[in-house]
Order: structure tokens, then sequence, then C-alpha cells
């Protein structure tokens, strides 16, 4: 932790509070307690942070919606299936990152059959690329196995005959799941929302490949003004900023919704 941790989280830091000199192709830092560039950070690129943000959860919820009846059906119905169900809940990770997000650009062509489809039931206009809706999609297919599988570790610890006992208390289905199930895997609901949201913020590959200008993040920012734009300070500081709002989202949340196997 204190090499791979402490050392880059100081330094980066410490470049967050330098001015930049030199030249684009010699950059030299200054260390000066230069706050003004968290000043300037929020100021210039509010709307990709909250564009970032507002992605970010909407790839959560969505993703938590999909997956825990999908992780329910493995832990509890799938019977001699569960490993190969597993098997392919995983099978997504022996393709690249970016490969995975080249496909779907493909998906999401004009001239597709996904976009031909939405268009005749009349959800889309005939357009899904370079849209919001595409960068969120991106964000859910990349980060949903990370949403699984935590939820088929904590539905799959839950005692069945929990859910026996309940039944011979004449409980219904529903409240079951409300009283039962979904009170013991809210370790898993929140390690899975935190291993999805953390990683989405800072995500730039979606919004560049599957995005335009008009749905630019913040990761895209930082991107840039570390390797293009060749701005440091300003860098740094942006990646502070969307730290800080990280911290303080995931605080609250496992504020509201924490376990004791999470304390």
């Amino acid at each position: 932790l204190a090499i791979f941790f402490v050392v880059p989280f100081f330094s980066l830091f410490r470049t967050s509070l330098s001015t930049m000199g030199g030249s684009i192709y010699l950059p030299k830092l200054t260390f000066a307690w230069e706050f003004g560039n968290y000043g300037h950070a929020l100021t210039l690129y509010s709307d990709q942070i909250i564009r970032s943000l507002l992605y970010s959860l909407a790839a959560t919820v969505v993703s938590l919606l999909i997956s825990y009846p999908l992780a329910y059906v493995i832990a509890f119905k799938s019977g001699r299936y569960k490993n190969l169900l597993l098997g392919l809940v995983v099978l997504p990770f022996f393709v690249t990152f970016l490969v995975r997000t080249l496909a779907w650009k493909t998906i999401f062509a004009d001239d597709g059959v996904v976009v031909r489809t939405l268009d005749t039931l009349g959800i889309v206009d005939g357009h899904l690329l370079s849209t919001p809706w595409a960068v969120i999609g991106g964000l859910i297919y990349n980060s949903m196995t990370f949403m699984i599988l935590p939820l088929y570790v904590s539905l799959e610890k839950i005692d069945p005959r929990l859910l026996e006992a309940s039944k011979d208390l004449y409980s219904s289905a529903f409240r079951a799941f409300q009283k039962v199930i979904l009170p013991l895997s809210l370790p898993g609901v929140i390690a899975g929302s935190m291993l999805v949201f953390i990683p989405a913020v800072g995500d730039f590959i979606n919004a560049d490949y599957l995005g335009s200008t008009n749905t630019t993040m913040i990761g895209n920012v930082i991107q840039k003004q570390f390797l293009v734009v060749k701005d440091y300070p300003a860098a740094a500081a942006l990646s502070f900023v969307l730290m800080a709002f990280i911290l303080v989202g995931v605080l609250l949340y496992t504020k509201a919704l924490g376990t004791e196997d999470l304390v």
C-alpha cells in the first residue's frame, strides 16, 4: 500500500498544487501551493463531473436491476448448471475491454439490427451512437460482471431453511424476499454497486468510442490533460476532485445501506 498507493497519492497531490512552466515538449513543474487549480477544475469542468456522476449512477442502477434476478437464479435455481452459468458470466473477460467496446460500436451502428429494431418500435429515431444511451449501455455491459459476482456470493450464502421457515410462517414470496433475502444480500448489493460505480465514474473508453463531444466524461478530460495538453496540475486537481466526490458518495451510500458484514 505504501508503494502503490501512498507514494503515488502524495505525488499526485503535490502535482495538483504546482504551477506549470516550460514548454509542451519539456514541461516543468514548480510546487507552489497553488490551490487555484482546484477552483479552476471545478469551474471549468463542472458539466463533465456532473455528467460522469449521472452516467455512472444510471449504469449502476440498471446493472443492479438486471444482475439481481440473474444472480438469484444462479444461486437458487440453476442446479447442476450453476458452474456453467458462472462461466458464461465471466466469459466476456476473455476478450479485452477495448475490443468489447468496439464490438458495441458495431452493434449500435445506424444500419445495424439493434437500431433498426428500436427505430421500428419508436424507441430511437434511427440513431443511437454518440448519445448518452450508448455510453451508459457500454458502461453497463463492461461492468455488469462486477455486479453479478458479489450478488451471487451474498445470495449463495443464504441458508434455504430460512426461506422454508418464512413459508411455514405464512409469508408470501414477496414478503420473504423483502424480509429475508434482500437484507441478507445487502453486502453483495453494496459491494457490487461500488465495483460498478467507482470505475464507471473515471471511465473514458466508452465515452470516447460510443459517445460524442456532448457526452464527454471527466475521465476524457483528465486523459487529455495528462497526455495531450500536458497540463499536469490541472489533471491532478481534477483527479483529486473526482476522488473526493466518489469518496463522499461511497461513504453516504454505505452509511445508508451499510451492514455488519462491511464494517
